[in-house]
Order: structure tokens, then C-alpha cells, then sequence
């Protein structure tokens, strides 16, 4: 008896994709989240350097809120989830959102590996809390790696940002 391809649906960045899984689909049940948004859906900001799991820079969020990683979790598994990736992080009229404005105020983005990575945790810190301490900050920090910052710059570009949102969101008020 031969399988039958099953439909993987993914909405990732607010667009929908349906992929074929199994056996002749573009999909395999093994393929990684990871796999799929770079390779398949061309989405290749989500960095994979480790592709183990182990220094965050494959960060994407799940719902909306969730920071998982991408290049150990089966796309199969994320099926009829929402992905979001660092290309459809974006402020207010396709600009720049207010972390990533802050982290260029700071100086905070040296070779670019690790920075889509330590966004999208940011941004699922400052959603869950949007005014973090230096020490949740580091916290949430703690699984990305960045080699050349010493993060630094990447903790006082969260701590700008979450001020600059609670600003705004006073202001609308």
C-alpha cells in the first residue's frame, strides 16, 4: 500500500502555504522547521549555524509569542501554527520595529549571525513583559550566542526599545 501525501499547513509571516508531506511531498516528515523556511519557502534570515539546537540563532516565534528552534523542531509538528521569522518582524508602515531601531542606536549588530535570533527572543520577552529588568533581560538571553558582542549592546537595545513601546503606548492612551 503505497501513502498517501497529507497537507501541511503553515501560515508563516501572515501567509498561508500548504505543502505536501510523506512520501512523493515536498515536505518530509523528518524535515525541520528550519529546512522548511529556508529552503523551501526561500526564507533565509532564520540562521541555522549550529543546526543542533544550541545557540539560538535559528529563533522563530510560534503563535505570535512562543520562542522556539527552528532547526530542531519538525515542521509537521508546527502544522496549522502560525511561524513568525525575523522578515516579517517590521514596525509601523513596513518600517523598522522599535527593537530593531534600538539595536542600531546601540551599535548593538556586529557580524549579523546571531541578530535575527536574539530578536525574535527579544520580541517574544517584551510581549510577554514589557518592561523587563536587566537581569530577564540576560535571562532570556542566555540561549543565543553571539560570539563578538558580549551582549552588551544587544541587553541595552532591549532595555531602549521596551522604554521607547511603554512610551508610545502611553502616548495612545
Amino acid at each position: 500500500m503505497e501513502d498517501k501525501p497529507e497537507m501541511l499547513h503553515l501560515t508563516v509571516n501572515g501567509v498561508l502555504y500548504s505543502m505536501k508531506t510523506g512520501k512523493g511531498g515536498e515536505v518530509a516528515h523528518s524535515d525541520t522547521l528550519a529546512y522548511v523556511l529556508r529552503d523551501i519557502l526561500g526564507l533565509t534570515g532564520t540562521k541555522t549555524p549550529c543546526s543542533r539546537g544550541e545557540c539560538g540563532a535559528c529563533t522563530v516565534l510560534l503563535d505570535g509569542k512562543i520562542p522556539i528552534l527552528s532547526c530542531s523542531t519538525l515542521a509537521v509538528e508546527c502544522g496549522g501554527r502560525q511561524i513568525t521569522t525575523i522578515e516579517g518582524v517590521h514596525g509601523e508602515n513596513g518600517g523598522l520595529h522599535p527593537l530593531q531601531q534600538a539595536f542600531l542606536d546601540v551599535d548593538a549588530i556586529q557580524c549579523g549571525m546571531c541578530t535575527p535570533g536574539i530578536t525574535m527572543t527579544s520580541l517574544a520577552l517584551l510581549a510577554r513583559n514589557p518592561d523587563p529588568s536587566e537581569t530577564e533581560v540576560r535571562d532570556a538571553l542566555a540561549g543565543n550566542i553571539c560570539r563578538c558582542t558580549g551582549y552588551e549592546k544587544y541587553v541595552q537595545g532591549v532595555l531602549l526599545a521596551a522604554r521607547r513601546m511603554r512610551e508610545v503606548n502611553q502616548d495612545d492612551e
